[in-house]
């Protein structure tokens, strides 16, 4: 019998969903990054699961959200939910598991007195993007201001 939406089951992140974050990143990026989903995971793990809803269908994770609660950083000082990477098995995508992943997300920030949430989202990425307008998000007033270090200078310590 074949899995429905009805079946999901959103269920906080845990150490034996490593191998799936991993799965559906390659499939999504194109790039094996085991070094990368270890340390974020282990990271999440210590800082708040329950923040961090996997999505399972027929005991298979099919899609992941990671999210905290964080505050005076970048001088916002407001309660503020961040969501820093997720990722729905393209397998699986156009069920709305990215939305209930999202609404799960919301929920437990929300319990948190989670004054406002933010993300960031490459330019190239429209999907993304949409994905994300659609689900309410709305272009913010900040600007994001980046500075490539090169290597001689990561070398030498030097700016």
């Amino acid at each position: 019998m074949k899995s429905t939406v009805q079946d999901l089951r959103i269920r906080p992140l845990s150490e034996v969903d490593l191998s799936r974050v991993i799965a559906i990143d390659e499939r999504l990026t194109g790039h094996y990054r085991p070094e990368i989903w270890e340390r974020r995971v282990a990271y999440y793990l210590r800082r708040d699961a329950e923040a961090c809803p996997v999505a399972e269908l027929g005991g298979k994770v099919v899609g992941f959200m990671f999210s905290d609660v964080r505050a005076g950083e970048f001088g916002l000082e407001e309660k503020t939910g961040w969501i820093e990477r997720f990722g729905v098995d393209p397998d699986y995508q156009g069920r709305s598991i990215g939305r209930r992943l999202f609404e799960a997300v919301l929920e437990t920030l929300a319990e948190r007195d989670v004054v406002m949430l933010r993300t960031l989202v490459d330019p190239k990425e429209a999907d993304l993007a949409s994905f994300l307008r659609a689900v309410g998000f709305q272009d913010a007033p900040l600007v994001a201001l980046e500075m490539r270090v090169h290597a001689e200078q990561r070398r030498q310590g030097k700016p």
